[in-house]
């Protein structure tokens, strides 16, 4: 009886209810995740397939955590495996301004293998299940400050190469991809690269951005006359340079954009403007409410949502609910590999957008 109760302990609370664990969805369902060692404790994860720890980073040529709380973070990520046995937790080098030294560190055949062996060193010691590269950018401009060269395009090949070699198939390898045309052309030679990695995680988010000086929708599903960049352009690159769909993993926002100094034309779509902030989705009830100012809009064209404030001048581009279902339909109707998002911790804990991705993904 004793060890009975131990075995229910480890089930997750759907399991108790039903009889059954959640059914794993037909789409991967992946998390980024840069919470603390609880925060994920919210959420529901067992709706996920994948959680990808972000970020570790290079130390000389080394992958390393940061620090002792990072370590422990993904040893908490690590223990919802008994309970979640489809869960698999892949380990992310980089991010924004996360790879200052990468283009320098994987320009030399020792660079590379020193690099995957410590990858290697890291996985089994944390029992994790792979790696994700996001490295911002090979081969075309990133953060301010970060070298870029012509040849990066050609060493991230020898790179994911020489991961597949020493990693061997035990674990996972992905990557995430630019969702602009800039990143898409330039950064990878797709079809060396997808032979030889699990997935592609498409970020078509932040097609509008920081750095942006008109409005838009930063992850639309369609293109429209005025912009082009969106999740369907993204695919339909990598479908005409022989991508499998299957390794294709499409990008989800949990969190919206908002300008300033917009005019009013349009509802502030596709207006001169300032990034002001970004705004996760738990927060949405608060800050871009109606008690706030802002009127919701819909684009049919792009698929996407969006928000306007006339009182502030302020225009917001986000995902929602429907444009999060939409999405997962896409992705099955296209027989992708699924759906990916950042982040966790930015979704409401109940009733949240992980909710509607996955019911979509079923």
């Amino acid at each position: 009886m004793k060890a009975r109760r131990c075995l229910l302990a480890l089930l997750p609370a759907a399991a108790l209810a039903f009889g059954t664990p959640t059914p794993k969805p037909h789409l991967a369902v992946i998390a980024y995740y840069a919470g603390d060692a609880a925060a994920f404790q919210q959420y529901p994860t067992e709706k996920l397939t994948h959680i990808i720890y972000s970020f570790l980073h290079l130390q000389g040529t080394q992958l390393a955590f940061d620090n002792a709380q990072s370590a422990a973070t993904v040893a908490a990520l690590v223990k919802l495996k008994a309970q979640h046995p489809q869960l698999k937790v892949l380990l992310s080098l980089g991010g924004w301004t996360g790879c200052l030294t990468c283009s320098q560190v994987f320009s030399t055949e020792q660079g590379r293998a020193t690099f995957a062996a410590s990858v290697k060193k890291v996985l089994e010691a944390t029992h994790t299940d792979g790696i994700d590269l996001d490295w911002e950018y090979p081969a075309i401009a990133g953060p301010p400050g970060h070298r870029f060269a012509p040849e990066d395009r050609h060493n991230f090949t020898l790179l994911v190469q020489t991961l597949r070699a020493t990693l061997g198939s035990r674990y996972e390898i992905s990557f995430a991809a630019g969702g602009f045309p800039a990143y898409l052309r330039h950064s990878v030679e797709w079809p060396a690269v997808m032979a030889v990695v699990d997935r592609v995680n498409l970020m078509s988010y932040d097609l509008v951005n920081g750095y942006s000086t008109r409005t838009g929708h930063h992850t639309p599903l369609y293109s429209t006359p005025p912009q082009q960049e969106s999740v369907d352009d993204g695919v339909r690159f990598l479908d005409s340079v022989g991508v499998a769909p299957g390794k294709i993993v499409i990008g989800a926002a949990f969190y919206a954009r908002v300008f300033g100094q917009v005019s009013p034309a349009a509802n502030g779509l596709y207006q001169t403007g300032s990034f002001r902030r970004a705004v996760n989705y738990r927060d949405f009830g608060d800050s871009l409410s109606a008690a706030q100012g802002f009127s919701q809009y819909w684009d049919s064209t792009a698929q996407a949502p969006y928000a306007y404030n006339p009182r502030r001048q302020e225009f917001a581009t986000f995902d929602d609910a429907r444009s999060l279902r939409l999405k997962a339909r896409y992705a099955r109707a296209r027989h992708l590999g699924g759906v990916m998002f950042w982040e966790l911790t930015g979704d409401a804990p109940q009733h949240g957008l992980l909710d509607d991705l996955y019911q979509a993904a079923q």
